[in-house]
């Protein structure tokens, strides 16, 4: 136990501070469109460590990262994200014929569906070929740390405490000018495999890193008009 006399002082997160952090907020987008150069030596591995500040369900750490760097299984995942959009574009253009013959034709319902395949197409949802730097995240359900506090009635605090520190880098990543992509149209199954990972892992993403192209505080889903932020749901009891 540290003395009390030997503790730093709390920092003073002033006005301005949260000024800023709520701008931070704002501006950290998913980054799709992507420079080319790489980032300096030793950022992505700061980035981690950053990551690894954020909480863990009783302190279980359960984040894995694959820096992926090999040229053959960049372009697997890559081969694998299209098979998996091509069947998404296909479930959204089913689901549009569908509703097409349930309403007709002159539904306006329809109609705005049948919109749906075709903006879906027109998306990029993805910056695997400019992206310098790729990154898979996995959470190890079977950690010994922690000793399993907080997870017996809720196993599903250590996918949790992943996804914070995912959202922790992320954040870590834009106050440094570094863009960020999360590409979730891919087999958590098939991921495995093409990163020989131990298969008891738990996919969580895959992430694109670099530069930006260019910078913006709206997501770019909204922006292409596919879907609009919502207001918060919040009930009262």
């Amino acid at each position: 136990m540290i003395p009390n006399s030997a503790k730093p002082a709390a920092p003073d997160f002033d006005g301005a501070f949260r000024e800023r952090l709520s701008a931070l907020f704002a501006w950290r987008r998913d980054v799709r469109r992507f420079r080319g150069e790489a980032l300096p030596d030793g950022a992505l591995a700061r980035l981690i460590q950053t990551a690894c500040l954020a909480p863990s369900v009783g302190l279980s750490q359960p984040w894995r990262f694959v820096v992926v760097d090999d040229p053959a299984r960049r372009e697997a995942v890559r081969a694998e994200f299209c098979a998996c959009n091509a069947q998404a574009l296909a479930a959204y253009a089913g689901a549009t014929d569908a509703g097409a013959a349930d309403a007709g034709a002159a539904d306006a319902g329809a109609a705005d569906a049948g919109d749906l395949a075709t903006r879906y197409a027109a998306l990029k949802l993805e910056g695997l070929r400019e992206a310098p730097h790729h990154l898979a995240v996995f959470c190890d359900r079977a950690t010994t740390l922690g000793h399993g506090l907080g997870r017996r009635t809720m196993p599903e605090m250590a996918e949790y405490s992943v996804v914070a520190a995912i959202c922790t880098m992320w954040l870590c990543a834009r106050a440094e000018g570094i863009g960020m992509g999360w590409v979730s149209i891919l087999d958590p199954t098939r991921m495995t495999a093409l990163l020989d990972v131990p298969p008891d892992w738990r996919f969580i993403g895959y992430f694109c890193l670099g530069y930006p192209l260019h910078e913006d505080d709206t997501p770019e889903l909204e922006r292409a008009g596919w879907e609009r932020r919502a207001e918060a749901c919040v009930l009262q009891r």
